[in-house]
Protein backbone atom coordinates (compact mmCIF):
# COMPACT_ATOMS: atom_id res chain seq x y z
CA UNK A 1 0.00 0.00 0.00
CA UNK A 2 1.64 3.24 -1.10
CA UNK A 3 0.80 6.73 0.25
CA UNK A 4 -1.17 7.80 -2.86
CA UNK A 5 -3.47 4.86 -2.19
CA UNK A 6 -4.98 6.92 0.67
CA UNK A 7 -6.21 9.35 -1.97
CA UNK A 8 -7.51 6.46 -4.07
CA UNK A 9 -9.22 4.94 -1.03
CA UNK A 10 -11.12 8.16 -0.25
CA UNK A 11 -12.00 8.58 -3.93
CA UNK A 12 -13.35 5.02 -4.11
CA UNK A 13 -15.45 5.43 -0.95
CA UNK A 14 -16.86 8.77 -2.08
CA UNK A 15 -17.68 7.58 -5.61
CA UNK A 16 -19.48 4.56 -4.15
CA UNK A 17 -21.71 6.81 -2.03
CA UNK A 18 -22.71 9.62 -4.37
CA UNK A 19 -25.16 9.94 -7.28
CA UNK A 20 -22.69 11.96 -9.38
CA UNK A 21 -19.33 10.13 -9.20
CA UNK A 22 -17.89 12.31 -12.00
CA UNK A 23 -18.10 15.32 -9.67
CA UNK A 24 -15.90 13.72 -6.98
CA UNK A 25 -12.53 15.44 -6.56
CA UNK A 26 -9.87 14.31 -4.12
CA UNK A 27 -6.72 16.32 -3.43
CA UNK A 28 -3.86 15.30 -1.21
CA UNK A 29 -1.88 17.96 0.62
CA UNK A 30 1.23 16.37 2.06
CA UNK A 31 2.64 18.13 5.10
CA UNK A 32 5.68 17.31 7.22
CA UNK A 33 3.77 15.21 9.73
CA UNK A 34 0.20 15.02 8.47
CA UNK A 35 -1.38 14.46 5.08
CA UNK A 36 -4.65 16.29 4.47
CA UNK A 37 -7.00 14.53 2.09
CA UNK A 38 -9.52 17.03 0.71
CA UNK A 39 -12.77 15.65 -0.64
CA UNK A 40 -15.05 17.71 -2.85
CA UNK A 41 -18.41 16.45 -4.13
CA UNK A 42 -21.37 18.12 -5.84
CA UNK A 43 -23.70 20.14 -3.59
CA UNK A 44 -26.48 17.58 -4.06
CA UNK A 45 -24.25 14.75 -2.82
CA UNK A 46 -22.82 16.57 0.20
CA UNK A 47 -25.45 15.10 2.52
CA UNK A 48 -24.71 11.56 1.33
CA UNK A 49 -21.02 11.93 2.12
CA UNK A 50 -21.61 13.50 5.54
CA UNK A 51 -24.51 11.22 6.52
CA UNK A 52 -26.96 11.54 9.38
CA UNK A 53 -25.27 13.36 12.27
CA UNK A 54 -21.96 13.01 10.42
CA UNK A 55 -21.91 9.22 10.73
CA UNK A 56 -20.77 8.51 7.17
CA UNK A 57 -18.00 11.12 7.34
CA UNK A 58 -16.89 9.70 10.72
CA UNK A 59 -16.78 6.19 9.24
CA UNK A 60 -14.73 7.38 6.28
CA UNK A 61 -12.30 9.08 8.68
CA UNK A 62 -12.01 5.86 10.71
CA UNK A 63 -11.18 3.82 7.61
CA UNK A 64 -8.68 6.47 6.48
CA UNK A 65 -7.06 6.44 9.94
CA UNK A 66 -6.71 2.66 9.85
CA UNK A 67 -5.13 2.76 6.39
CA UNK A 68 -2.74 5.59 7.28
CA UNK A 69 -1.73 3.86 10.52
CA UNK A 70 -0.77 0.86 8.42
CA UNK A 71 1.41 3.20 6.33
CA UNK A 72 2.78 4.75 9.54
CA UNK A 73 1.46 8.16 8.54
CA UNK A 74 -1.06 10.64 9.94
CA UNK A 75 -3.88 11.77 7.73
CA UNK A 76 -6.96 13.92 8.07
CA UNK A 77 -10.06 13.92 5.88
CA UNK A 78 -11.51 17.33 5.08
CA UNK A 79 -14.81 17.60 3.27
CA UNK A 80 -14.69 20.80 1.23
CA UNK A 81 -17.93 22.55 0.29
Amino acid sequence: MDPSSLRDLVEFMAKSLVDQPDEVEVNEVVGEQTTVVELKVSKDDLGKVIGKQGRTARSMRTILNAASTKLQKRSVLEIVE
